[in-house]
């Protein structure tokens, strides 16, 4: 089962760098957000310091967003999920792989960009690092979050249309603990450790809960 799971992992990983959709063009977009919010607020550096971390978790969601719908439906066109559900690896496993995948290629690089795009939202030195942890431990409660509303809509034509929909309501806890230890960090009222923890929580809770509807969803499918 373990080869089973490194071969899906592989595969998406191979196909997400093969097709340039991944990463790279949610970089852009991410990168695009960043420096578009700053010239709609102002020279307000101060505005721009206290909104910085919205403006990061916000443009992180969105950047996930980009791709997601891809991510079952494309196996589901090509018959590839047919193999999947007929393999070896229990499907739950196979969510994981893929929900991985998707995370590598699009959570962590926006993570690893964020002490770089926190220079254009006015993000003192100190807060770099904290915001990019709270990036770095929530994107993947949006990537399985995803791949559950993913699962839900990959029969459907035009299930890229709804996707945003399913996934953008389930996402507020993620942000509001994002941000407030986004804000701790900055020097907020209660210590960074609080919301952090509880964005590790909610993390966890996406993975165990997204991969179980996702797999349920793709069963129902068949």
């Amino acid at each position: 089962m373990t080869a089973a799971f490194l071969a899906i992992l592989r595969r998406d990983l191979a196909l997400a760098s093969r097709a340039g959709g991944g990463g790279e063009l949610a970089l852009v977009f991410f990168l695009t957000i960043v420096v578009l919010v700053p010239f709609a607020l102002g020279p307000d550096l101060n505005l721009l310091s206290r909104i910085g971390p919205a403006i990061l978790w916000l443009g992180a969601l969105l950047s996930v967003l980009i791709g997601l719908d891809r991510l079952f439906q494309a196996d589901e066109e090509d018959g590839s999920l047919d193999l999947i559900r007929s393999g070896v690896l229990p499907l739950e496993l196979a969510v994981v792989a893929k929900g991985l995948a998707h995370w590598l290629t699009t959570g962590l690089l926006l993570a690893l960009a964020a002490p770089l795009l926190g220079l254009l939202v006015a993000l003192p030195g100190e807060a770099m690092l904290p915001v990019a942890a709270t990036l770095l431990v929530g994107t993947p409660a949006l990537s399985f979050i995803g791949a559950g509303a993913a699962a839900l809509t990959a029969s459907l034509r035009r299930g890229g249309l709804i996707l945003p929909v399913l996934v953008a309501p389930l996402t507020v806890p993620v942000l509001i603990f994002g941000v407030s230890a986004a804000n701790a960090a900055l020097g907020g009222t209660i210590p960074f450790r609080t919301p952090f923890l509880i964005l590790c929580a909610l993390s966890l809770a996406a993975i165990v809960v997204g991969t179980l509807a996702a797999a349920a969803a793709l069963r129902q499918s068949n």
